[in-house]
């Protein structure tokens, strides 16, 4: 008979697995009985090891930590053949940030150039345990967003629609403001500075507010460059745009469109959820014009319809924004 197999058919190792995870589930429950009796009936700590039959050294760090820690190490680990060589490591790491990333180094090769280059006389493994560690520390980290009110975001998707019984592309301004979910979308033929400008336009009247700022991308027609120490040179239109609505601009990361997730999050729910209606309505009539006043009819009752009939109801404070300006036209510069 196999060892992994019992008499009984099952798996030893995993029987064992479900006693250890039993065991850890039981572990929590006493945990939480621990808790409840210190923070809400407060028992005092030596009343609590009498009842759970547990050392006041138990209750005192089930008081500190909410469920079990696990092993905690006193001391770093100490590294004697490597301590003197990981600076060494650290800036081969830093140098690599710029470079493709198969050309980046592995363990393995850190560990041949420390024993050719330095006389490196430890082993293999240890190098390749550091760079696990070193890898785990510079691994990016996500953290639950808050959104103040009256600070927006804005972007451009994209989708197939049918217009004259021909399937092209069109696309839709999306505006999102995250602390209340309100939102606006408006299609486009293209996504151009024009209509970015226009885009703004109608979500600020479709609002009634402005937002103190707003979060873009680094589309072209917004930016005209980004300098060397990271700040951005506008368009001269939307520069025009922003003055006229007194916003203050900011940008996302190239290339990292988490940076604005809530946005990314609208133009993804107006593909596959307003988008599908006008491939079945948009193909009725001939030219863009008439077909594109017709979607944004339809984008604005669906909008109107998720917000509670109407943006007011979900943006709150109103005191953190501006009503528009009376004079919402942008014109081109020279124009």
């Amino acid at each position: 008979m196999p060892l992994s197999v019992d008499r009984e058919g099952g798996s030893i190792f995993t029987r064992c697995r479900q006693a250890i995870a039993q065991q850890s589930a039981e572990r929590g429950e006493l945990y939480l009985k621990v808790r409840r009796a210190y923070f809400q009936q407060g028992l005092s700590k030596r009343a609590i090891a009498r009842t759970f039959g547990i050392s006041r050294d138990s209750v005192d760090k089930m008081i500190v930590y909410s469920v079990p820690p696990g092993y905690r190490r006193a001391a770093p680990v100490k590294r004697p053949k490597l301590d003197g060589f990981t600076d060494i490591i650290d800036q081969w790491l830093r140098d690599d940030v710029g470079s493709p990333r198969k050309q980046r180094h592995t363990a393995k090769r850190v560990f041949e150039r420390l024993r050719d280059e330095h006389s490196f006389e430890g082993g293999y493994t240890i190098v390749k345990t550091y760079m696990r560690e070193h890898q785990r520390r510079s691994r990016e980290m996500f953290v639950p967003l808050h959104h103040a009110p009256g600070h927006g975001q804005a972007d451009f998707g994209e989708a197939l629609v049918f217009i004259g019984g021909i399937e092209q592309k069109a696309y839709f301004f999306a505006f999102d403001l995250p602390h209340s979910d309100a939102c606006y979308v408006r299609a486009y033929p293209a996504a151009t500075a024009e209509a970015w400008m226009d885009g703004h336009v109608h979500a600020f009247a479709f609002f009634g507010r402005v937002p103190q700022s707003v979060l873009y991308d680094n589309d072209r027609c917004l930016v005209a460059q980004i300098l060397p120490d990271g700040t951005r040179k506008r368009a001269r239109l939307f520069s025009g745009l922003l003055s006229h609505y007194v916003i203050q601009d900011s940008y996302g990361r190239p290339g990292k469109g988490n940076d604005k997730g809530s946005v990314e999050g609208l133009v993804g729910y107006a593909r596959r959820n307003l988008c599908p209606a006008l491939r079945r309505g948009m193909g009725s009539t001939p030219g863009w014009k008439s077909n594109a006043a017709s979607a944004n009819r339809l984008f604005c009752a669906v909008i109107r319809r998720l917000s509670g009939n109407g943006c007011s109801v979900i943006w709150r404070p109103w005191q953190t924004c501006r009503p528009p300006p009376s004079k919402r036209v942008i014109r081109r510069p020279g124009a």
